[in-house]
C-alpha cells in the first residue's frame, strides 16, 4: 500500500517464499541502502504462477527511492514502479524500532505510524491503557489507507500482535 504521505513507491520482486525470509531481506536492504526513518517497507504475497513474497518501499521524497532503485537494480534486483496490492504488511515504518517490550496502546499509537489497533473476535476498540506485549514483532497491515495492527487477547488482560514471531511450520508434528 502507498502510505498517504508517501507518493513514491518501488516494488521489488524477490524469490522469498516465506514472510520471515522476506522480513530479513527487507531489513537487510534497508540497512544496505541506509534508508531514512520515514520510509515504509512492506511485504506482499504474490500468487501469479510463481508464489512468492515481494517487497515495496514507499517514501515522501523521490530522490530517496531513485537512489534505492539504482542501487537495487545494480545488484540484480527486479524493481518496478508501484506495488502489488493495497494491503501490504508493514515491516519498516516510522517508529517501528521503538515498539519493543510491553507498551500501552496509547504509547504504541503515539510512538509509531500505526493508526489503529483491532482485537480479533471483538467489534469494540480496545482501551488506550490496554497493555500490548509486542514480542518485538509488530507487523501492521494497510487497510483503507490506514496502518492497522491486529491483536489478540493474551494472559493477564494483555494483548499480543496476531502475527507470531516464531510460528510453528505447517505439518511440523507429522
Amino acid at each position: 500500500m502507498t502510505p498517504p504521505a508517501a507518493p513514491y513507491v518501488l516494488g521489488i520482486d524477490t524469490d522469498a517464499t516465506t514472510l520471515r525470509e522476506a522480513d530479513h531481506l527487507l531489513q537487510a536492504l534497508a540497512d544496505e541502502l541506509d534508508l531514512p526513518e520515514g520510509v515504509f517497507g512492506c511485504t506482499h504475497l504474490v500468487r501469479d504462477g510463481r508464489p512468492r513474497v515481494a517487497l515495496s518501499l514507499a517514501a515522501e521524497a523521490e530522490p530517496v527511492l531513485r537512489t534505492a532503485r539504482d542501487r537495487l537494480t545494480a545488484r540484480g534486483h527486479e524493481v518496478r514502479d508501484g506495488t502489488w496490492d493495497e494491503s501490504g504488511r508493514a515491516v519498516l515504518f516510522p517508529g517501528a524500532a521503538a515498539l519493543t517490550g510491553t507498551l500501552t496502546l496509547a504509547e504504541l499509537l503515539a510512538r509509531s505510524a500505526v493508526d489503529r489497533v483491532t482485537v480479533l473476535g471483538t467489534p469494540d476498540e480496545p482501551s488506550p491503557d490496554t497493555r500490548l506485549v509486542t514480542r518485538n514483532h509488530v507487523r501492521p497491515h494497510w487497510q483503507d489507507g490506514r496502518l492497522v495492527l491486529a491483536a489478540m487477547p493474551a494472559v493477564g488482560g494483555t494483548l499480543v500482535p496476531f502475527e507470531d514471531p516464531d510460528p510453528t511450520p505447517c505439518c511440523a508434528d507429522h
